[in-house]
């Protein structure tokens, strides 16, 4: 979160690649420094798609969450904390411009359950990624970078609509550090609608484990 956010702060001066790339590669990275850890799950919507496959207890699954979530929030506040007025004007020439890293698109203020809707097919292809390449163990060692690749290519392809997050903690934590709260539930819908559809589909259509 505090990657992806940074990364939004400074999109307007360079555009949705720049998000794209960076959750996309932050994600590789973190799979392979800490999958053999925890697993990398640092993503509720992940997480539930697991939890409805079977692929993790409920505690296991429940913990994980919570942590997400408190990961997202303190992520946010360090990214406020860490530009100041000061700075925020250096970067975009006016306080005023400066954004919290919420994950908002064009769709947000008068579409949002298109968004929404948006978020829940983008998620669906993440969490399959994470089913076939890494749950399933389809990918091997490339596991991390299928998986980073569809999060960026997800991102690239909806930045400018729904401002795609693909993760519940990615959009909550922003989100209350802007008081922008609006749009949070239906895309919560989305994120972990998308996320056990995934979980069902893979699990009882497209289980390619054994």
């Amino acid at each position: 979160v505090f990657i992806g956010g940074f990364a939004v702060v400074v999109a307007p001066l360079f555009g949705v690649v720049v998000p794209a790339l960076a959750h996309g590669l932050i994600l590789v990275g973190l799979i392979y420094t800490y999958g053999h850890i925890s697993g990398t799950q640092i993503n509720p919507a992940v997480t539930l798609g697991l939890l409805v496959g079977g692929k993790i207890d409920v505690m296991k699954a429940g913990v994980f969450i919570v942590a997400q979530f408190i990961g997202g929030i303190v992520a946010a506040v360090v990214i406020v904390a860490t530009m100041p007025d000061g700075a925020q004007i250096a970067l975009l020439g006016s306080a005023e411009l400066f954004n919290y890293g919420q994950t908002t698109g064009a769709l947000t203020a008068d579409y949002v359950w298109t968004a929404a809707i948006i978020e829940a097919i983008l998620t669906f292809f993440l969490v399959s990624a994470v089913y076939q390449t890494a749950a399933f163990g389809k990918g091997g060692n490339m596991a991390g970078v299928a998986i980073g690749f569809t999060l960026a290519g997800s991102i690239l392809a909806g930045g400018a609509l729904p401002g795609p997050s693909l993760n519940p903690a990615r959009s909550l934590g922003p989100a209350l550090m802007a008081g922008e709260l609006d749009y949070v539930l239906p895309y919560f819908v989305g994120l972990f609608g998308g996320g056990a559809l995934a979980g069902v589909f893979h699990t009882f259509v497209l289980n390619t484990e054994n």
